[in-house]
Order: C-alpha cells, then structure tokens, then sequence
C-alpha cells in the first residue's frame, strides 16, 4: 500500500511538473489549463484526503498562472477552465473521502472474518511433557485464511491427542464443516480410551452432517505414551516419521474409511524415541505437482523436517512446496503439523530415578562398629539390613551414573556387615 501511495503521488506531481513545462515552451494557441485537473484525480485514487486536496490546489493555483502566462484572462473561455479545474479537485477530494470509509470498513470486517477463520485453527501449544509441536497452514482460496483442512490437539487428563483433517472441497465452502469436524474431535479425544474408539465417535457425529458426496478423511495420534506413538488413519495419508538417526519412511496405518463413509477403524503403535519428529499432513502436500505433473517427493524433505528449529522447518518446508508448484500457487488447501520427542531415554530415567532415590533415603551412620549403643537400641539386625539394602543401591547408583562412591562408604559397609555377623 506504501508503494501504491509513493507511486500515486509521484504521477500526479510529474503530471503537473510537464504540463508546466508543455505550456512555457508551446506557442499561445496552446493552453492545457483543463489538464491540470488530471492531478488530483490521479491522487484521490490511493492518497488520503488531505493529500489530493493540496494537488487540487495546486492544479488551481497553476491554472491561474498559466491565464497570467497566456494572457487570457480577458477571455470567458479561461474562466470555465479555471471553474472546471476547481470542481475536478473538489470531486477527487469526495471520491478520497468516500475511498478511505470504504477502505476503513472493509478493514474491520476483513479483522472480524479473520478472527472468525482463526477460531477454526487454535494456536496448538508449542512444547509439553517430552513434546513439542509447531503448525502452519495455507488457504488455495483467494483473500481466505482457513478452507476444509484442520488440525487441532486435545490435553486432558495427561493425554495428547493430535488430529489433522480434510473436509471434501476447499476454500470457505468448507469452513463450517471443518468447525463441526473440530468439535467432534474434542468431544470424543477426551471420552474414549483408544484411537479407533475416537475415530468411531466422530463418525457417528458427523454422518448426519454430512451429504451423500461428502466425507472427511483425517489421522489422529496419540504421544501421551513416551515410548511410542499410537495413529489411527481414516482414509488420510499416511504420516513421515523422521528418526533422530535419520532413518525416515512412511508410517504405514490401515487407511480405514473416511468419516462420513462408514464404520471401521484400527489403530498402530510406533516406536517414539527422543529427538523423532513426526509430520502429519493433508493432500495438500502429498499431492502438490510441479508443471510436468510430477508429485513431490515425500521422503526428500526429511532432511529439512530433522535440522532446526520446528518452526524453522515447516518454513522450510512450505518454501520447498512453493518453489515445487507452479507460479508458487497451491491447487489445494495445506495443513501440516510437525511433532518432535523432547524427552529422555528410559535408561536415563532410570537414572534419574535411581539418583533421586539415593538422595533422599536418610543413611544410618558409616561408622558403626560391631558392639556400637546405637545398634543396641535398635530393632536386631534392622540397622545392618537396612544400611546394606541402602549401600547395596548406592552401587547400583553409581554403576549407573558410571562413578564410585568414597571409600569411607566401603568402610562403612564392611562394619556394618561384620555387625551382621557377629549378631
């Protein structure tokens, strides 16, 4: 819009600028007073107000100076001009006027749909236990944020639950049954215990809603186990898992039928280990050709999903999908979210465990020696046995954390195991 307004204001200054210099080099049977009228109306196309009001002044004030030059001011003919000039300003003030409501108007109701079509795509939260999550999504339809493909996440009761869909059609068609497809996600992701028993629930929602030539395909995934990643597939395709190794390949699901379609859904559980990062998609992506009508190849973009940031990545990806499609132009509507394991191991959660657990056991004294009052005045052999289990963990600890302990635990252990004895 800058760019508009520079180059408006610039024509209209150039126009004034050569008719000045059109009238002092042509002869005085040549008077272009009425042109400068020009001047404003080129402004009032793009300017505020205020703007083409100066140059319909200045197209008034240089339609005086050219009567003087011309010497016309003897003539009723120059008058005219002079009264044609001035209501040419004066209309190009109102149409600037009536241009700048209208713009203003259109901006807020331009806000209020956006907001509207954003509310059909909540911000999914960016990081959780041992996740994080990044979405982008791009619209085919012209001036339209959202269109028939969704994605969502529903957090309850420690469970992550993701979705990604796509409403049959495209563009704002398609938006209100891209809404009634979120809410029965929410609905039954907080409800039901598997997968399959949420794509069920959904598809009895939404069967009603839904004509004859209408469905929806879509996957869901469930994180919440930190060793695996469970997906149910309903006629979508098939979700990219890159390895932190950087083994990558295609999460082979039984496809299922789309909701809407009819019944029928299973579930399968995958291996999750940190630093995997899983891409969920539409067919907006997986179908994207380029001008020879060749698809664009799934597993290649591996390498840009495992490096960086998530957000970093999905740009990464999207510019790849622009650059791939002809004139940058998508023939069908894209969501895609990336997931990526931020958690740790199971052995280093066992380590962890074991440390905190050595940690906040409260040890008997190293000191004890066989005869020692303070084994006399507790239960037989409960001080030996207990520091032994407690010393036997402290190995185990430090086997696992891979360092050994003082000697003075040694020490310890050795006496307390000749109290044993001699009790």
């Amino acid at each position: 819009m800058n760019r508009n307004r520079a180059a408006a204001a610039s024509a209209a200054a150039a126009w004034l600028i050569a008719l000045v210099v059109i009238d002092l080099l042509a002869p005085l049977s040549v008077i272009p007073d009425v042109l400068f009228g020009m001047a404003p109306l080129i402004a009032c196309a793009f300017l505020s107000p205020r703007v083409t009001t100066l140059f319909g002044t200045a197209a008034v004030a240089l339609t005086v100076w050219s009567g003087w030059l011309n010497g016309v001011w003897d003539q009723a003919q120059q008058w005219v001009r002079l009264v044609d000039v001035v209501l040419i300003g004066a209309a190009g003030t109102a149409i600037s006027v009536v241009r700048e409501r209208r713009e203003g108007h259109l901006a807020r109701v331009t806000a209020i749909a956006e907001t509207a079509q954003r509310a059909i795509l909540p911000k999914l939260p960016s990081t959780g236990p041992n996740l994080a999550t990044a979405a982008r999504y791009l619209s085919a339809a012209t001036d339209a944020l959202v269109g028939g493909d969704l994605y969502d996440c529903s957090l309850v009761d420690g469970s992550r639950r993701f979705i990604v869909a796509d409403v049959r059609g495209k563009g704002i068609e398609s938006v209100e049954q891209a809404a009634r497809v979120i809410r029965a996600f929410r609905q039954a992701a907080a409800v039901r215990a598997g997968l399959d028993e949420v794509a069920e629930d959904m598809n009895r929602y939404l069967t009603p809603f839904l004509g004859e030539e209408e469905f929806v395909t879509a996957v869901l995934v469930d994180v919440s186990d930190p060793e695996a990643v469970v997906l149910t597939s309903c006629g979508h395709p098939p979700a990219l898992l890159a390895r932190a190794d950087g083994e990558a390949f295609l999460v082979e699901v039984p496809p299922g039928l789309p909701l809407g379609i009819g019944p029928g859904f299973s579930r399968t559980s995958v291996p999750w280990q940190p630093g995997d990062r899983l891409l969920i998609y539409t067919d907006g992506l997986s179908e994207a050709r380029d001008a020879q009508g060749e698809f664009l190849p799934l597993l290649d973009l591996a390498p840009d999903l495992t490096s960086g940031t998530l957000d970093g990545a999905l740009d990464r990806l999207l510019e790849r999908v622009r650059r791939h499609v002809p004139g940058g132009a998508l023939a069908d509507d894209l969501a895609v979210v990336l997931l990526e394991h931020t958690g740790t191991s199971a052995t280093q959660r066992l380590q962890e465990t074991a440390r905190e657990s050595a940690s906040s056991v409260p040890l008997l004294p190293l000191d004890l020696r066989p005869g020692d009052e303070r084994l006399s005045t507790a239960k037989p052999g409960s001080a030996g046995v207990f520091h032994l289990v407690v010393t036997a963990v402290a190995d185990l600890v430090g086997t696992a954390c891979g360092r050994s302990f003082p000697s003075d635990v040694t020490h310890g252990k050795a006496h307390v195991t000749s109290a044993l004895i001699s009790a």
